[in-house]
């Protein structure tokens, strides 16, 4: 006889936001056990199955009578069980009987330290794809061929922080035949053991922030994983790529991308052998100390010009425009280096595009002063003259110049390179910048007859000859 529950997920997206409010506080005590923590986190009480949106059935057989289990338990296909002190897998059979349509199980942050209570979980969940132990105490415990069996199905292991040998990652890909995605980070591993036995199944690599500084340790990865497409080493002070090319393409045939963030890669060289990588796509390349003294642009252009195959830097896609602007910015920037100091990669882009000069510096910014001569009857004066106020705000700029106050004043601009004379400003609104004004164009001020005054304008000697002078 079997029972049928129904549970709710949530959010498909991400599921772990349902059992975040139903979890179970770590507890003190040493020693739960798997199916104790199981119980206590998915009962009724604690997990109460809803009908709706993400709706999902799993059958629970009834257990033997005498069992101390619950009859039944509102089970999600994807448990996550991190941090509740699990240390023993607990009874066997009720694992196997609660857990057979369970597909990802996370289980980081325990007191696991033993493979053997390991594989007495994992060889119960028969359709398990996804292993989380990130940050259990692995570090002194062997695993033996015959506890490694217990993995064949999962196909996604995640062994984060768990300071586990090398040794036992190589036991457990031996026996993990349809093993696609491994997660080796922060375990500390400064030398990778070689491999007899391939992984060719394992596509993707994650070993960030370890410290693989030799590539001679990198070099060994090539072979174990033949089938790898994604190598994420971020954080591993990677100190240069020392391989010929020939060697450089056999190693990673299928490499389609690669994470080299804060590595120590400090010469254009080790950038130039990433293109040995024959099916290589995308690069991720940043905080490295070869790139620390250029400029934003200089960074991206440079590196996309070196990377002629790359179609994503990253993180962002390089089009061919993009490409095409960086690969003449690459033969530009080298252009005043001496012949010794070139780059294989110039020759190549100077074949293509030929020897290209400078590009000019056009500044297209609006000018925002000037210096002009102001000019009025026999006084000359140099003055600096904002281009973004009006012509009323000049005159009042003007009137201790001229010693006239503005409504005193009649105001042309004059032109040394206009061959038509001064032109009345008389536009009080009207910005200056319109007029064009450069330095060393004048300003004549004539004042006006009347309002007390008898001045009328005369002839300025040391204008130029083609300034007129107006009429009153």
């Amino acid at each position: 006889m079997s029972v049928w529950l129904f549970y709710h997920f949530g959010d498909p997206a991400n599921p772990e936001g349902m059992w975040d409010s139903g979890a179970v506080d770590p507890p003190e005590e040493e020693g739960r056990t798997f199916m104790q923590v199981l119980s206590e986190k998915y009962s009724p009480e604690n997990f109460p199955y809803r009908r709706g949106p993400g709706m999902g059935v799993v059958v629970v057989p009834t257990l033997p009578q005498g069992s101390p289990m619950k009859d039944r338990l509102n089970l999600p296909s994807v448990l996550v069980l991190a941090g509740c002190g699990i240390s023993h897998a607990g009874e066997q059979r009720e694992i196997a009987a609660f857990c057979a349509h369970v597909m990802e199980l996370d289980l980081s942050h325990n007191k696991l330290q033993d493979w053997h209570e390991i594989s007495k979980i994992v060889s119960n969940i028969p359709n398990l794809d996804f292993l989380n132990l990130s940050s259990n105490p692995l570090s002194e415990v062997v695993l033996e061929p015959s506890g490694a069996k217990a993995f064949a199905r999962v196909r996604r292991l995640v062994l984060n922080n768990t300071q586990v040998s090398w040794n036992t990652v190589l036991v457990l890909t031996r026996e993990m035949p349809e093993l696609e995605e491994l997660f080796l980070c922060l375990n500390e591993y400064t030398t990778v053991s070689a491999s007899t036995v391939p992984c060719p199944t394992l596509r993707l690599l994650h070993i960030t922030d370890n410290n693989l500084q030799d590539w001679a340790e990198v070099r060994k990865i090539g072979p174990m994983f033949p089938g790898l497409e994604t190598l994420v080493m971020s954080n591993c002070n990677l100190s240069s790529i020392q391989d010929s090319e020939e060697m450089l393409r056999r190693l990673f045939p299928n490499l389609r991308s690669i994470n080299l963030h804060n590595s120590g890669l400090n010469r254009w060289e080790d950038i130039e052998k990433l293109n040995q990588f024959p099916k290589l796509e995308d690069v991720r390349l940043q905080g490295i100390p070869l790139l620390q003294t250029y400029t934003n642009t200089e960074r991206r252009s440079l590196m996309v010009a070196h990377l002629p195959s790359v179609s994503s830097l990253n993180g962002s896609v390089v089009t061919d425009g993009e490409r095409e602007d960086s690969e003449r910015f690459f033969i530009r920037y080298h252009v005043d280096y001496p012949e010794e100091e070139l780059p294989y990669r110039y020759h190549c882009l100077v074949t293509k595009y030929g020897k290209l000069e400078p590009l000019a510096e056009i500044d297209l910014r609006p000018r925002c002063h000037a210096k002009v001569e102001v000019h009025c009857e026999d006084k000359v004066a140099e003055v600096s003259i904002r281009l973004d106020q009006t012509v009323a705000e000049l005159k009042k700029q003007l009137r201790t110049v001229v010693q006239l106050s503005a409504n005193q004043m009649r105001l042309y601009y004059i032109d040394k390179e206009c061959v038509f004379g001064p032109e009345e400003m008389k536009y009080h609104t009207r910005a200056l910048h319109s007029y064009s004004i450069q330095d060393g164009d004048e300003l004549l001020v004539v004042p006006k007859a009347g309002r007390g005054t008898t001045t009328t304008a005369k002839p300025l000697s040391n204008l130029n000859s083609k300034t007129l002078t107006p009429p009153p």
